[in-house]
Protein backbone atom coordinates (compact mmCIF):
# COMPACT_ATOMS: atom_id res chain seq x y z
CA UNK A 1 0.00 0.00 0.00
CA UNK A 2 2.42 2.35 0.65
CA UNK A 3 4.33 1.65 -2.57
CA UNK A 4 1.09 2.74 -4.25
CA UNK A 5 0.94 5.84 -2.43
CA UNK A 6 4.48 6.59 -3.41
CA UNK A 7 4.35 6.10 -6.62
CA UNK A 8 2.48 9.29 -8.39
CA UNK A 9 6.21 10.34 -7.38
CA UNK A 10 8.13 9.23 -9.94
CA UNK A 11 10.24 10.81 -12.02
CA UNK A 12 10.15 10.58 -15.75
CA UNK A 13 13.47 9.33 -15.39
CA UNK A 14 12.89 6.84 -12.81
CA UNK A 15 10.05 5.54 -14.97
CA UNK A 16 12.37 5.53 -18.04
CA UNK A 17 15.02 3.00 -16.76
CA UNK A 18 12.13 1.34 -14.89
CA UNK A 19 9.85 0.38 -18.09
CA UNK A 20 10.61 -1.98 -20.99
CA UNK A 21 13.74 -3.42 -19.26
CA UNK A 22 15.62 -0.06 -19.11
CA UNK A 23 15.46 0.75 -22.94
CA UNK A 24 13.67 4.43 -21.99
CA UNK A 25 16.98 5.08 -20.33
CA UNK A 26 18.84 4.39 -23.25
CA UNK A 27 17.02 7.40 -25.77
CA UNK A 28 16.83 9.58 -22.56
CA UNK A 29 20.37 9.39 -22.41
CA UNK A 30 20.54 10.54 -26.03
CA UNK A 31 18.21 13.44 -25.56
CA UNK A 32 20.15 14.40 -22.43
CA UNK A 33 23.21 14.85 -25.07
CA UNK A 34 21.12 16.91 -27.19
CA UNK A 35 20.79 20.62 -26.04
CA UNK A 36 17.92 21.38 -27.62
CA UNK A 37 16.01 18.36 -25.21
CA UNK A 38 17.93 18.89 -22.61
CA UNK A 39 15.64 21.21 -20.47
CA UNK A 40 12.84 18.86 -20.83
CA UNK A 41 14.97 16.76 -18.48
CA UNK A 42 15.96 19.03 -15.93
CA UNK A 43 12.78 19.48 -14.51
CA UNK A 44 11.99 17.65 -10.86
CA UNK A 45 9.31 15.65 -10.17
CA UNK A 46 5.83 17.02 -10.45
CA UNK A 47 6.51 20.01 -12.55
CA UNK A 48 3.77 21.47 -13.44
CA UNK A 49 4.96 22.64 -16.87
CA UNK A 50 6.69 20.11 -19.31
CA UNK A 51 6.45 22.30 -22.09
CA UNK A 52 5.31 26.10 -22.75
CA UNK A 53 1.69 27.09 -22.59
CA UNK A 54 2.54 29.84 -25.70
CA UNK A 55 5.15 30.11 -27.97
CA UNK A 56 7.46 32.01 -26.30
CA UNK A 57 9.01 35.64 -27.13
CA UNK A 58 12.31 34.91 -25.53
CA UNK A 59 14.36 32.22 -24.31
CA UNK A 60 16.71 33.91 -21.61
CA UNK A 61 16.21 36.86 -18.62
CA UNK A 62 19.27 39.15 -17.44
CA UNK A 63 18.06 40.66 -14.31
CA UNK A 64 20.51 44.08 -13.75
CA UNK A 65 19.05 44.36 -10.21
CA UNK A 66 20.50 47.94 -9.26
CA UNK A 67 20.05 47.48 -5.26
CA UNK A 68 19.76 50.34 -3.01
CA UNK A 69 16.64 52.15 -4.76
CA UNK A 70 17.64 54.23 -7.90
CA UNK A 71 15.76 57.66 -8.21
CA UNK A 72 13.17 57.62 -10.78
CA UNK A 73 12.74 61.31 -10.98
CA UNK A 74 16.51 61.46 -11.70
CA UNK A 75 17.01 58.91 -14.09
CA UNK A 76 13.71 57.79 -16.21
CA UNK A 77 10.92 60.23 -14.75
CA UNK A 78 11.52 63.63 -15.37
CA UNK A 79 9.59 65.81 -13.23
CA UNK A 80 9.56 70.02 -14.59
CA UNK A 81 7.80 71.01 -11.63
CA UNK A 82 10.54 69.96 -9.32
CA UNK A 83 12.37 72.28 -11.13
CA UNK A 84 10.17 74.99 -10.48
CA UNK A 85 9.11 74.59 -7.30
CA UNK A 86 12.71 73.58 -5.83
CA UNK A 87 13.27 74.53 -2.33
CA UNK A 88 9.55 74.95 -1.52
CA UNK A 89 7.41 72.99 0.99
CA UNK A 90 5.73 69.22 -0.71
CA UNK A 91 2.14 70.75 -1.59
CA UNK A 92 0.76 66.91 -0.13
CA UNK A 93 0.69 65.01 2.57
CA UNK A 94 4.23 63.28 2.89
CA UNK A 95 4.28 59.63 4.49
CA UNK A 96 6.38 58.44 6.39
CA UNK A 97 9.84 57.49 5.75
CA UNK A 98 12.73 55.92 6.32
CA UNK A 99 14.25 58.29 8.33
CA UNK A 100 11.72 61.18 8.78
CA UNK A 101 14.54 63.90 7.88
CA UNK A 102 11.73 65.44 5.12
CA UNK A 103 13.15 68.73 3.78
CA UNK A 104 11.32 70.61 0.63
CA UNK A 105 11.14 69.81 -2.72
CA UNK A 106 14.02 69.10 -4.56
CA UNK A 107 14.69 69.40 -8.25
CA UNK A 108 16.67 67.22 -10.25
CA UNK A 109 20.66 68.14 -10.30
CA UNK A 110 20.64 65.91 -13.73
CA UNK A 111 19.52 67.12 -17.00
CA UNK A 112 17.13 65.30 -19.27
CA UNK A 113 17.24 65.15 -22.69
CA UNK A 114 14.71 63.84 -25.78
CA UNK A 115 16.56 60.45 -27.11
CA UNK A 116 16.51 58.13 -29.93
CA UNK A 117 14.05 58.05 -32.65
CA UNK A 118 11.04 57.80 -29.59
CA UNK A 119 11.95 60.85 -28.29
CA UNK A 120 11.79 59.87 -24.41
CA UNK A 121 14.20 61.56 -22.15
CA UNK A 122 16.88 60.28 -20.62
CA UNK A 123 19.24 61.97 -17.78
CA UNK A 124 22.37 62.98 -18.08
CA UNK A 125 23.55 60.50 -15.95
CA UNK A 126 22.98 57.36 -18.70
CA UNK A 127 24.25 59.03 -21.91
CA UNK A 128 24.75 55.60 -23.56
CA UNK A 129 21.43 53.56 -22.27
CA UNK A 130 19.96 56.92 -23.77
CA UNK A 131 21.61 55.62 -27.64
CA UNK A 132 19.74 52.37 -27.43
CA UNK A 133 16.33 53.71 -25.65
CA UNK A 134 14.36 52.61 -28.79
CA UNK A 135 14.84 49.04 -27.31
CA UNK A 136 13.44 49.80 -23.89
CA UNK A 137 10.54 49.99 -22.67
CA UNK A 138 9.73 52.28 -19.77
CA UNK A 139 7.42 51.78 -16.81
CA UNK A 140 6.92 54.41 -14.69
CA UNK A 141 4.37 53.61 -12.26
CA UNK A 142 5.67 50.30 -10.68
CA UNK A 143 5.06 50.23 -6.79
CA UNK A 144 5.93 48.63 -3.70
CA UNK A 145 4.17 47.87 -0.42
CA UNK A 146 7.77 47.75 1.40
CA UNK A 147 10.11 50.57 2.27
CA UNK A 148 12.54 49.01 3.90
CA UNK A 149 15.50 47.00 1.69
CA UNK A 150 15.81 43.64 2.86
CA UNK A 151 11.72 43.37 2.94
CA UNK A 152 11.74 44.91 -0.47
CA UNK A 153 14.37 42.83 -1.62
CA UNK A 154 12.44 39.69 -1.02
CA UNK A 155 9.59 41.33 -2.52
CA UNK A 156 11.01 41.72 -5.80
CA UNK A 157 13.50 38.93 -5.86
CA UNK A 158 10.41 36.90 -4.54
CA UNK A 159 6.96 38.05 -4.76
CA UNK A 160 7.31 37.73 -0.95
CA UNK A 161 8.88 40.19 1.78
CA UNK A 162 10.56 37.45 3.93
CA UNK A 163 12.83 35.17 3.58
CA UNK A 164 12.05 31.26 2.54
CA UNK A 165 10.78 31.54 -1.04
CA UNK A 166 11.68 30.42 -4.35
CA UNK A 167 13.67 33.60 -6.23
CA UNK A 168 12.08 34.14 -10.05
CA UNK A 169 15.51 33.16 -11.36
CA UNK A 170 14.93 29.19 -9.18
CA UNK A 171 11.01 29.51 -10.98
CA UNK A 172 12.37 30.21 -14.29
CA UNK A 173 14.75 27.40 -13.76
CA UNK A 174 11.92 24.91 -12.60
CA UNK A 175 9.41 25.88 -14.83
CA UNK A 176 11.71 26.06 -17.92
CA UNK A 177 14.90 24.09 -17.11
CA UNK A 178 18.32 24.85 -18.63
CA UNK A 179 19.35 24.82 -22.71
CA UNK A 180 22.66 23.69 -21.29
CA UNK A 181 23.13 20.59 -18.76
CA UNK A 182 26.55 21.36 -18.00
CA UNK A 183 25.57 24.92 -16.27
CA UNK A 184 22.83 26.14 -13.90
CA UNK A 185 19.96 27.14 -14.90
CA UNK A 186 20.06 30.00 -12.92
CA UNK A 187 23.22 32.16 -12.10
CA UNK A 188 24.16 35.55 -9.88
CA UNK A 189 27.01 37.32 -11.27
CA UNK A 190 29.49 39.26 -8.66
CA UNK A 191 32.77 41.13 -8.79
CA UNK A 192 35.00 43.01 -7.26
CA UNK A 193 32.80 44.67 -4.12
CA UNK A 194 30.06 43.05 -4.88
CA UNK A 195 27.97 41.56 -1.97
CA UNK A 196 24.44 40.56 -2.06
CA UNK A 197 22.35 42.91 -0.95
CA UNK A 198 20.29 43.40 1.98
CA UNK A 199 18.63 40.13 3.16
CA UNK A 200 21.67 38.19 1.91
CA UNK A 201 21.91 34.79 -0.47
CA UNK A 202 18.73 33.95 0.37
CA UNK A 203 16.99 36.14 -2.25
CA UNK A 204 18.79 33.89 -4.73
CA UNK A 205 17.49 30.47 -2.87
CA UNK A 206 15.57 27.78 -4.34
CA UNK A 207 12.94 27.99 -1.31
CA UNK A 208 10.87 24.99 -0.88
CA UNK A 209 11.95 24.26 -5.26
CA UNK A 210 14.16 21.45 -5.59
CA UNK A 211 17.61 22.35 -4.44
CA UNK A 212 19.12 22.30 -8.35
CA UNK A 213 17.31 25.73 -9.37
CA UNK A 214 19.16 27.91 -6.20
CA UNK A 215 21.32 30.68 -7.89
CA UNK A 216 24.77 29.62 -8.16
CA UNK A 217 26.66 32.87 -7.28
CA UNK A 218 29.88 33.09 -9.94
CA UNK A 219 32.77 35.82 -8.56
CA UNK A 220 33.64 36.86 -12.57
CA UNK A 221 36.50 38.24 -11.60
CA UNK A 222 38.16 35.33 -9.55
CA UNK A 223 40.57 32.88 -10.59
CA UNK A 224 38.33 30.48 -9.26
CA UNK A 225 34.72 31.80 -10.06
CA UNK A 226 33.61 28.92 -8.01
CA UNK A 227 35.25 27.75 -5.45
CA UNK A 228 37.30 24.63 -6.25
CA UNK A 229 36.37 24.60 -9.75
CA UNK A 230 39.45 23.89 -10.73
CA UNK A 231 40.06 20.17 -9.78
CA UNK A 232 43.27 18.69 -8.05
CA UNK A 233 42.43 15.28 -8.78
CA UNK A 234 42.49 14.24 -12.42
CA UNK A 235 38.76 14.12 -14.24
CA UNK A 236 39.58 10.24 -14.55
CA UNK A 237 39.86 9.70 -10.71
CA UNK A 238 36.65 11.79 -10.20
CA UNK A 239 34.44 10.11 -12.51
CA UNK A 240 35.55 6.49 -10.88
CA UNK A 241 34.45 8.21 -7.24
CA UNK A 242 31.06 9.87 -8.82
CA UNK A 243 30.61 6.28 -10.39
CA UNK A 244 31.13 4.84 -7.07
CA UNK A 245 28.81 7.49 -4.88
CA UNK A 246 26.11 6.76 -7.89
CA UNK A 247 26.31 3.38 -6.94
CA UNK A 248 24.71 4.22 -3.59
CA UNK A 249 22.66 7.11 -4.88
CA UNK A 250 20.45 5.56 -6.85
CA UNK A 251 19.13 2.52 -5.12
CA UNK A 252 18.80 4.85 -2.20
CA UNK A 253 16.12 7.57 -4.88
CA UNK A 254 14.46 4.81 -5.73
CA UNK A 255 13.63 3.77 -2.23
CA UNK A 256 12.45 7.26 -1.55
CA UNK A 257 10.22 7.20 -4.56
CA UNK A 258 12.62 9.67 -6.56
CA UNK A 259 11.92 12.27 -3.56
CA UNK A 260 12.81 15.58 -5.16
CA UNK A 261 15.33 16.56 -2.81
CA UNK A 262 17.48 13.91 -3.43
CA UNK A 263 17.15 13.75 -6.86
CA UNK A 264 18.09 17.83 -7.00
CA UNK A 265 21.44 16.69 -4.16
CA UNK A 266 22.50 14.38 -6.67
CA UNK A 267 21.83 16.37 -9.77
CA UNK A 268 23.69 19.41 -7.86
CA UNK A 269 26.83 17.11 -7.85
CA UNK A 270 26.66 15.67 -11.11
CA UNK A 271 26.45 19.49 -12.57
CA UNK A 272 28.99 20.37 -10.38
CA UNK A 273 31.60 17.83 -11.75
CA UNK A 274 30.51 18.51 -15.19
CA UNK A 275 31.06 22.61 -14.71
CA UNK A 276 34.57 22.02 -13.87
CA UNK A 277 35.46 22.02 -17.42
CA UNK A 278 33.14 24.60 -18.67
CA UNK A 279 33.36 27.42 -16.20
CA UNK A 280 36.65 28.12 -16.85
CA UNK A 281 36.12 28.19 -20.12
CA UNK A 282 33.25 30.36 -20.19
CA UNK A 283 35.00 33.28 -17.67
CA UNK A 284 38.25 33.38 -20.28
CA UNK A 285 37.20 36.43 -22.10
CA UNK A 286 40.89 36.37 -23.48
CA UNK A 287 39.19 35.32 -26.85
CA UNK A 288 37.31 38.54 -26.97
CA UNK A 289 37.95 40.97 -29.56
CA UNK A 290 39.77 44.45 -28.47
CA UNK A 291 36.41 45.90 -29.93
CA UNK A 292 34.56 44.42 -27.50
CA UNK A 293 36.56 45.09 -24.35
CA UNK A 294 36.49 48.88 -25.17
CA UNK A 295 32.60 48.67 -25.89
CA UNK A 296 32.04 47.26 -22.63
CA UNK A 297 34.33 49.30 -20.59
CA UNK A 298 36.51 46.41 -19.79
CA UNK A 299 40.19 48.55 -19.93
CA UNK A 300 38.81 51.71 -18.05
CA UNK A 301 40.33 53.15 -15.03
CA UNK A 302 37.33 52.78 -13.03
CA UNK A 303 38.04 49.37 -11.13
CA UNK A 304 33.45 49.28 -10.37
CA UNK A 305 33.23 50.04 -13.83
CA UNK A 306 35.54 47.52 -15.39
CA UNK A 307 34.13 44.75 -13.00
CA UNK A 308 30.76 45.52 -13.31
CA UNK A 309 31.72 45.44 -17.38
CA UNK A 310 33.21 41.90 -17.08
CA UNK A 311 29.97 40.74 -15.43
CA UNK A 312 27.97 42.06 -18.38
CA UNK A 313 30.33 40.53 -21.14
CA UNK A 314 29.91 37.01 -19.08
CA UNK A 315 26.45 37.26 -19.43
CA UNK A 316 26.34 37.42 -22.98
CA UNK A 317 28.33 34.53 -23.33
CA UNK A 318 25.67 32.81 -20.71
CA UNK A 319 22.74 33.54 -22.80
CA UNK A 320 25.38 32.11 -25.84
CA UNK A 321 25.58 29.02 -23.62
CA UNK A 322 21.85 28.56 -22.74
CA UNK A 323 21.69 29.77 -19.21
CA UNK A 324 18.41 30.72 -18.45
CA UNK A 325 18.33 33.26 -16.00
CA UNK A 326 21.39 35.60 -14.87
CA UNK A 327 21.04 38.16 -12.07
CA UNK A 328 24.00 40.94 -12.00
CA UNK A 329 25.16 42.83 -9.16
CA UNK A 330 26.17 46.52 -8.78
CA UNK A 331 29.32 47.19 -6.85
CA UNK A 332 29.63 49.72 -3.57
CA UNK A 333 30.92 53.49 -3.71
CA UNK A 334 30.21 54.12 -0.38
CA UNK A 335 28.75 57.86 -1.65
CA UNK A 336 25.99 59.07 0.30
CA UNK A 337 25.27 56.13 2.65
CA UNK A 338 25.12 53.94 -0.27
CA UNK A 339 26.88 51.10 1.27
CA UNK A 340 27.99 47.27 -0.41
CA UNK A 341 24.69 45.80 0.13
CA UNK A 342 22.87 48.86 -1.36
CA UNK A 343 24.99 50.81 -3.27
CA UNK A 344 22.40 53.27 -5.01
CA UNK A 345 21.28 54.04 -1.22
CA UNK A 346 21.87 57.84 -1.73
CA UNK A 347 20.21 59.16 1.68
CA UNK A 348 22.70 62.49 1.24
CA UNK A 349 25.19 63.86 -1.79
CA UNK A 350 22.47 61.88 -4.43
CA UNK A 351 24.46 63.42 -7.04
CA UNK A 352 27.42 62.42 -6.75
CA UNK A 353 26.65 59.18 -5.24
CA UNK A 354 23.92 58.51 -8.68
CA UNK A 355 26.28 60.13 -10.54
CA UNK A 356 29.08 57.38 -9.40
CA UNK A 357 26.37 54.52 -9.90
CA UNK A 358 25.34 55.51 -13.03
CA UNK A 359 29.24 55.65 -14.21
CA UNK A 360 29.55 52.27 -13.30
CA UNK A 361 26.31 50.45 -15.19
CA UNK A 362 26.02 52.68 -18.08
CA UNK A 363 28.46 51.95 -20.20
CA UNK A 364 28.45 48.08 -19.90
CA UNK A 365 24.56 48.11 -19.81
CA UNK A 366 24.15 49.86 -23.04
CA UNK A 367 27.16 47.86 -24.80
CA UNK A 368 25.31 44.43 -23.34
CA UNK A 369 22.17 45.52 -25.61
CA UNK A 370 24.31 46.22 -28.31
CA UNK A 371 26.12 43.05 -28.30
CA UNK A 372 23.15 41.11 -28.26
CA UNK A 373 21.52 42.89 -30.54
CA UNK A 374 24.38 42.74 -33.22
CA UNK A 375 24.64 38.64 -32.55
CA UNK A 376 20.71 37.87 -33.06
CA UNK A 377 20.25 37.71 -29.47
CA UNK A 378 18.26 40.62 -28.25
CA UNK A 379 14.98 39.19 -29.59
CA UNK A 380 15.54 36.06 -27.25
CA UNK A 381 17.06 37.43 -24.26
CA UNK A 382 15.02 39.66 -21.55
CA UNK A 383 16.71 42.49 -20.34
CA UNK A 384 15.07 43.61 -16.76
CA UNK A 385 16.19 46.89 -15.32
CA UNK A 386 15.07 48.07 -11.45
CA UNK A 387 15.63 48.79 -8.25
CA UNK A 388 13.61 48.01 -5.27
CA UNK A 389 11.52 51.05 -4.67
CA UNK A 390 12.33 54.35 -5.92
CA UNK A 391 13.17 57.77 -4.39
CA UNK A 392 11.00 60.87 -2.79
CA UNK A 393 10.52 64.39 -4.67
CA UNK A 394 11.74 65.64 -1.69
CA UNK A 395 15.33 66.09 0.55
CA UNK A 396 16.33 64.45 2.82
CA UNK A 397 18.50 66.44 4.90
CA UNK A 398 20.02 68.92 2.26
CA UNK A 399 20.78 66.77 -0.63
CA UNK A 400 19.80 63.03 -0.73
CA UNK A 401 16.53 61.87 -0.94
CA UNK A 402 14.51 58.57 1.36
CA UNK A 403 12.87 55.42 0.12
CA UNK A 404 9.78 55.83 -2.43
CA UNK A 405 7.62 52.37 -3.04
CA UNK A 406 4.78 54.95 -4.43
CA UNK A 407 5.72 55.23 -7.68
CA UNK A 408 9.07 54.44 -9.52
CA UNK A 409 10.45 53.27 -12.97
CA UNK A 410 11.89 49.96 -13.96
CA UNK A 411 12.20 49.14 -17.51
CA UNK A 412 12.40 45.70 -20.03
CA UNK A 413 14.25 45.43 -23.30
CA UNK A 414 14.36 42.48 -26.05
CA UNK A 415 12.90 39.14 -25.47
CA UNK A 416 9.72 40.55 -27.72
CA UNK A 417 9.18 43.75 -25.91
CA UNK A 418 7.82 46.63 -27.95
CA UNK A 419 10.95 49.23 -27.88
CA UNK A 420 10.52 53.21 -27.40
CA UNK A 421 7.94 53.04 -25.28
CA UNK A 422 6.67 54.52 -21.80
CA UNK A 423 3.92 52.79 -19.30
CA UNK A 424 2.15 54.48 -16.57
CA UNK A 425 2.64 57.81 -14.74
CA UNK A 426 3.50 59.40 -11.58
CA UNK A 427 1.86 62.54 -10.71
CA UNK A 428 3.45 65.53 -11.39
CA UNK A 429 6.01 65.50 -8.17
CA UNK A 430 7.17 62.00 -9.40
CA UNK A 431 5.45 61.07 -5.66
CA UNK A 432 2.86 58.24 -6.55
CA UNK A 433 1.81 56.67 -9.68
CA UNK A 434 -1.51 57.84 -10.93
CA UNK A 435 -1.66 56.22 -14.76
CA UNK A 436 -1.71 52.27 -14.79
CA UNK A 437 -0.31 51.39 -11.65
CA UNK A 438 1.66 48.18 -11.45
CA UNK A 439 3.43 46.38 -8.89
CA UNK A 440 6.57 43.79 -8.94
CA UNK A 441 3.55 40.86 -9.58
CA UNK A 442 2.58 42.35 -12.65
CA UNK A 443 6.27 42.93 -14.35
CA UNK A 444 7.14 38.86 -13.42
CA UNK A 445 3.83 37.75 -15.11
CA UNK A 446 4.99 39.63 -18.21
CA UNK A 447 8.42 38.56 -17.66
CA UNK A 448 7.33 34.85 -17.65
CA UNK A 449 4.63 35.51 -20.13
CA UNK A 450 7.47 36.44 -22.81
CA UNK A 451 9.33 33.10 -21.85
CA UNK A 452 5.99 31.05 -22.85
CA UNK A 453 4.46 30.60 -19.20
CA UNK A 454 1.00 31.15 -17.74
CA UNK A 455 2.11 32.68 -14.58
CA UNK A 456 -0.90 31.06 -12.98
CA UNK A 457 -0.45 27.92 -14.03
CA UNK A 458 3.63 27.93 -12.84
CA UNK A 459 3.24 26.70 -9.08
CA UNK A 460 4.52 24.27 -6.84
CA UNK A 461 2.55 22.43 -4.18
CA UNK A 462 4.08 23.05 -0.34
CA UNK A 463 2.71 23.22 3.21
CA UNK A 464 -1.21 22.16 1.56
CA UNK A 465 -1.33 24.98 -1.13
CA UNK A 466 -0.24 25.80 -4.74
CA UNK A 467 2.49 28.28 -4.71
CA UNK A 468 3.66 30.68 -7.23
CA UNK A 469 5.85 33.72 -8.28
CA UNK A 470 2.76 36.17 -8.28
CA UNK A 471 1.17 34.58 -5.40
CA UNK A 472 -2.45 35.40 -6.20
CA UNK A 473 -1.76 38.34 -8.45
CA UNK A 474 -0.09 39.90 -11.59
CA UNK A 475 -1.18 40.73 -14.68
CA UNK A 476 0.75 40.81 -17.97
CA UNK A 477 1.56 44.37 -19.55
CA UNK A 478 0.44 43.88 -22.20
CA UNK A 479 0.73 47.62 -24.08
CA UNK A 480 4.73 46.60 -24.17
CA UNK A 481 4.69 43.91 -25.54
CA UNK A 482 4.79 43.73 -29.23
Amino acid sequence: MDHLNRSHSLSRRRLLQSCSTGFGAVALAGLIGNRAYSATVTLPPGAALPKTHHLPKAKHVIFCFMSGGVSHVDSFDPKPRLQRDHGKPMPVKVERTMFNNNGNIMGSPFTFTPSGQSGIPVSSMFPQIAEVVDELAIVRSMTSPLNEHAQANFFIHTGFPTMGYPSAGAWAAYGLGTENRDLPGYVVLQSGSAVAPHGGVSLFSNGFLPGQHQGSILKADQREAIRNIRPHDPRSVQQRRLDFVRQFDQPFLADTAADAQIEAAIQNYETAFRMQSVVPDLCDISGESKETHEMYGLNSSDAEKSAYARQCLLARRMVERGVRFIELSCLTKNIGAGGAPNPWDQHGALKEGHGAMAFQVDQPIAALIKDLKSRGLLDETLIVWSGEFGRTPFSQGSDGRDHNPYGFSVWLAGGGIKGGTIYGATDDLGYYAIESKVTIYDMWATVLHQLGVNHEDLTYRYGGRDFRLTDVHGHVMHDIIA
